[in-house]
């Protein structure tokens, strides 16, 4: 009994190795390749250009031509594209023969209406539909899901996209292009959140929220909420407070700036200094830095000579020496600046690396450019 188990957890510890990993796009001798979370290469240096894995496949360029990569470095699409996007909800736009078209890992075309109009990526398994003046949403089947109904909608975020009909009116729709916030907003955050959306209506700011408009007392301006966040930040009066989804003033405007609330504190600025507010608005870091961004991970960026990172107690764990830009990650939709699955990824005068939380070197190592981490599976 005891040798079997031994060896369903020795397949088991084999296939989750095998299937799922984090790998990160990294540049060296000015080659393109991936390593794993030790820093050590699981695909060589060889590719003079290349993008980071994303929905199980990286593109690559070999010979002026791109296509995608498997996470052991083997060409699942051989190169045959002159331009590729990121693989998302199964599918990629390539370019071949000065042509745009869907195809999936297999290589398959996905046969969509005719059009003469722009194909846009898919995301979280639609795709926008335009049609003369007017947008709707295509399916990963290659049916439409909504006909092309609104004049603008705009990037899908949290399974919600913001909508506008041609009346300068705002809503939000779902991926089934379901209406669930009428388009009767003047304005509308641009993210959806189950604990709230701000919207604006005949001149005043609230949070809708289960299908109620809250009007904020006094707001002149609001913010999207943040992660899970059960506040978010407004301005009354030039100064910025947090409100919850009722539209309650829980701290009263009384900051300069701030940031959305995570890991349960939030980083706000007395005059020109930042230091961070624990929900209760006790000032807990004291404000001392020139800049902060939100936790993430348990640590958050704080600026200083330069960019470094504090934990929650406020220990200074990596010195601010670093610039920590998004660089081009926001391409694959990832635009986080802080800690991501334990590891940040920062620039030095020696290149680009990665911290742990401890404030160790990844590897002890530079690189030419350096990525997130993504999962592969």
């Amino acid at each position: 009994m005891k040798t079997t188990f031994t060896l369903l957890l020795t397949v088991c510890l084999t296939a989750f190795n095998t299937f799922a990993q984090d790998l990160a796009l990294v540049r060296e001798n000015k080659k393109f390749g991936y390593i794993d979370k030790s820093a050590n290469y699981v695909i060589e240096p060889r590719f003079d250009d290349a993008k980071s894995f994303s929905d199980g496949l990286a593109a690559a360029e070999q010979d002026k031509k791109w296509g995608f990569l498997n996470a052991s470095g083997e060409w699942a699409i051989e190169p045959q594209y002159d331009k590729v996007k990121y693989f998302n909800s199964g599918y990629a736009l390539v370019l071949k023969d000065d042509q745009w078209q869907y195809i999936d890992k297999n290589n398959q075309v996905l046969y969509i209406p005719a059009t003469e109009e722009k194909l846009y990526d898919f995301e979280d398994g639609v795709a926008f539909w335009r049609q003369g003046d007017k947008v709707g949403l295509l399916g990963t089947d290659g049916k439409i899901v909504l006909e092309p109904t609104y004049r603008t909608i705009k990037d899908i975020k949290n399974g919600h996209a913001k909508v506008e009909k041609g009346d300068d009116l705002w809503g939000m729709i779902d991926t089934s292009g379901k209406e669930v916030i009428p388009a009767e907003y003047e304005d509308i955050g641009n993210t959806w959140s189950p604990n709230g959306v701000y919207g604006k209506k005949n001149g005043v700011y609230g949070i809708i929220h289960n299908g109620s408009f809250n009007p904020i007392e006094g707001a002149t301006d609001v913010w999207i909420f943040h992660g899970d966040s059960q506040m978010t930040y407004a301005e009354r009066d030039k100064k910025i407070g947090y409100v919850d989804s009722s539209g309650k003033w829980v701290i009263e405007p009384q900051f300069d700036k701030a940031r959305a609330f995570s890991d349960g504190l939030a980083p706000v600025a007395d005059g020109k200094k930042w230091g961070y507010i624990d929900e209760s608005g006790k000032m807990v870091i004291e404000p001392q830095y020139r800049d902060a961004e939100v936790f993430s991970d348990g640590m958050a960026p704080v600026k200083d000579r330069d960019w470094g990172f504090i934990d929650t107690s406020g220990k200074l764990v990596i010195p601010t020496d670093y610039d920590i830009t998004a660089g081009f990650a926001f391409l694959a939709g990832n635009n986080e600046k802080g800690f991501i699955n334990g590891l940040a990824r920062v620039k030095s005068k020696k290149g680009w690396g990665y911290f742990d939380k401890n404030g160790k070197l990844l590897g002890d190592k530079w690189f030419e450019n350096a990525e997130p981490f993504e999962s592969v599976e």
